[in-house]
């Protein structure tokens, strides 16, 4: 028998006097899905361990850590890059949350406070988290950029030197100067 959470679970069916215990193990081939979703190489391992905890009567707070180990393809090389993560997910489930409406809403400063879901989806969860734990430009040890020029055949490439603000009032004072003497 395994001590796994099942991946949705319905918040009214929890006992509200004690905390629950969240476990989620992926297998291969739920890790080789999820892998593919987020666009990364591998997910060798990873774990999603921790509580959903009543607040109040109808309100949940839920802390896990996150264990992965995942396989990326270096930004430069495109060797592969193994990454371990471990991180602490925390989020507020809470059924009154002010509904806010119109065409620009500021982003409210706690972003781990959600509107409570009938269903709670806890693979949904531990997806999102993964995704924005993963490095964005994960870097084999060594993997530097090298000086490279791109352009089209017949012009004159751009440099980084042409980029600065003031490159071209240098050319306008020595062509003045030129022009003066």
């Amino acid at each position: 028998m395994s001590n796994e959470t099942p991946s949705q679970i319905r918040l009214s069916d929890l006992p509200n006097r004690r905390e629950t215990r969240i476990l989620l193990e992926p297998d291969a081939k739920a890790r080789a899905a999820l892998a593919e979703t987020l666009g990364i190489s591998v997910i060798r391992k990873l774990r999603f361990a921790g509580s959903l905890s009543p607040v109040g009567r109808r309100d949940w707070h839920l802390a896990v850590d996150l264990g992965a180990t995942v396989v990326q393809p270096c930004v430069i090389t495109l060797n592969p890059v193994t990454t371990r993560i471990d991180e602490t997910v925390t989020r507020s489930y809470v059924v009154q949350l002010d509904q806010i409406e119109g065409e620009e809403v500021e982003m409210p400063e706690d972003e781990t406070t959600e509107r409570a879901p009938e269903i709670l989806d806890l693979f949904a969860v531990m997806a999102e988290a993964l995704a924005l734990a993963l490095p964005a430009y994960p870097r084999s040890e060594g993997a530097a950029v090298q000086h490279a020029i791109f352009t089209e055949p017949g012009k004159a490439p751009m440099t980084d030197e042409d980029t600065r603000p003031f490159a071209g009032l240098a050319d306008l004072r020595n062509s003045l100067e030129n022009k003066d003497e």
